[in-house]
């Protein structure tokens, strides 16, 4: 069962009743579906729902982007829905995975288990990869545009990777005879060094999350470090680090079957 629900959250639900209830939320130019294939793989052992972060698919737009604001808006959104009944397992990738941790240290009621996938509670080395995407996207005339195969045509020369073109191109949206990004591409760039950040101790909470936690890495990955290892035990001393072979940052597409197969296993113990 799939089911859509539009407000200021956007969200997908898929499955249904008897299984781990599970929150699945995405990166920096992401949407909630892009953890449909996970989702369906995982019923009927997981319930979960797949959330648009503001400034990103279907959800609104905001003026700003902060952490603890993102990370309390989710838990409002669960308390009021999905987590009504109790608290469910929480699945965060990059910026989604840096919302989950705080959402997890700020309303520890909510969360079960936590699964961090390829990211760690600390300021992202650089930005220039995500830089240049942006502003990559930006450089587009989408007035241009008459059909996806020219933005993928005119981006392919600041972004020969045909994957990650594809993913990109997930945010272009066809509105009537025009396209439109549905991505907040103007605030995302002008507010990268704060997604690329961490908040302080002072807007965490008690400080630390005292339940299970799986922590991915990507083997090809350099989000998750040797020096990242002690502050994340110390906001979460009860994590297990497993590095998934073979994959790079976007764990969960490259790696499917490993990224699923370790979910069931944390989730469904």
């Amino acid at each position: 069962m799939t089911t859509e629900r539009t407000g200021t959250l956007h969200d997908t639900e898929v499955g249904g009743p008897g299984g781990a209830r599970t929150v699945f939320l995405h990166g920096l130019f992401g949407q909630g579906k892009n953890f449909t294939q996970a989702a369906r793989t995982l019923e009927p052992d997981l319930h979960s729902l797949l959330v648009d972060l503001p400034n990103h698919g279907r959800s609104a737009w905001t003026d700003s982007v902060d952490y603890v604001d993102v990370a309390d808006a989710v838990a409002d959104h669960l308390r009021g829905g999905f987590a009504a009944d109790g608290p469910v397992h929480l699945v965060g990738h990059s910026m989604g995975g840096k919302v989950a941790m705080v959402l997890a240290l700020r309303h520890p009621d909510l969360v079960d288990r936590l699964v961090v996938v390829d990211i760690s509670p600390t300021a992202n080395g650089g930005t220039g990869e995500f830089e240049h995407l942006l502003d990559s996207l930006a450089r587009l005339d989408v007035d241009a545009v008459a059909r996806r195969a020219d933005a993928d045509r005119l981006l392919s020369e600041d972004i020969p990777d045909e994957r990650v073109r594809g993913f990109l191109l997930q945010n272009l949206r066809s509105h009537g005879a025009d396209f439109r990004w549905q991505a907040n591409l103007a605030l995302l760039r002008a507010e990268l060094a704060t997604i690329g950040g961490f908040p302080d101790a002072s807007q965490l909470g008690d400080g630390v999350f005292d339940h299970p936690v799986l922590w991915l890495a990507g083997e090809r990955s350099s989000y998750v470090r040797d020096e990242h290892d002690a502050t994340m035990r110390r906001l979460f001393p009860r994590t297990r680090l497993v590095t998934i072979k073979g994959a790079g940052h976007w764990v969960h597409s490259e790696q499917p079957e490993a990224f699923v197969s370790a979910l069931r296993v944390f989730l469904t113990a």
